[in-house]
């Protein structure tokens, strides 16, 4: 109930009802209690939440130089300055700034879990420019498959699929996302990303939507998210 309203993520919620912050008719909460959004009063650290009005879907072409948070940092290009919606929204399937592309904005707590837990493995499709010597695409594509330790703790990085097209331009599949996964995997082979753009997540597909631009998703790319 508290990811549906849009509050925050399920993972998120659960958080805070094990620590105590979450109050069901004045009653503390416990993680596995239920409740229904028309007849009783939940609140989060005393703030009352209410479902959502209705359920909001986004797709976004972000720009580089914007953040993917919700917090707001003096200074800092956000991508929900791009965005015209009353709802709270949470981002599914960030990028860094230095990186540009498709994005998910949703309010619905329940699909945002899905596609953003590991354990579900959705497929994540990146244009990937590179500068650097590339004696053999075929050795970097089956490098990039076979897995790279990119140290700092994340151990073996893998893409599900590699593909060269020309002029130093890569496609690159990944079910798994650890921390700027894409460039570290390159640095390792002496390849610099000079530009990184999602073009899909799962089965949404970022098509001709312009840079810096929005659009809500039809009903169709709703339930293919579903499935």
């Amino acid at each position: 109930m508290i990811a549906a309203s849009g509050y925050c993520s399920r993972r998120q919620a659960e958080k805070m009802i094990r620590e105590g912050r979450v109050k069901v008719n004045g009653v503390t909460a416990t993680v596995g209690d239920q409740a229904d959004d028309q007849k009783d009063k939940v609140t989060v650290s005393g703030q009352l939440i209410s479902a959502a009005a209705s359920k909001i879907y986004i797709k976004l072409n972000k720009p580089l130089g914007y953040t993917c948070t919700n917090k707001r940092f003096a200074g800092e290009k956000n991508i929900f300055d791009l965005i015209d919606s009353p709802e709270r929204l949470f981002t599914v399937g960030r990028l860094d700034k230095g990186s540009r592309g498709l994005i998910l904005l949703t309010n619905d707590g329940d699909l945002t879990q899905r596609l953003a837990h590991p354990s579900f493995q959705h497929d994540k499709v990146y244009e990937v420019i590179t500068r650097g010597e590339i004696s053999n695409a075929n050795t970097v594509c089956g490098r990039l498959t076979k897995g790279i330790n990119i140290g700092e703790g994340d151990g073996v990085a893998r893409a599900k699929a590699a593909q060269y097209l020309q002029n130093d331009c890569f496609i690159i599949t990944l079910n798994e996302g650890k921390k700027r996964q894409i460039r570290r995997m390159f640095k390792i082979m002496n390849l610099q990303v000079m530009d990184l753009r999602r073009i899909s997540l799962a089965s949404l597909e970022l098509g001709d939507l312009s840079e810096g631009h929005w659009a809500y998703l039809t009903p169709e790319e709703i339930n293919d998210l579903k499935i």
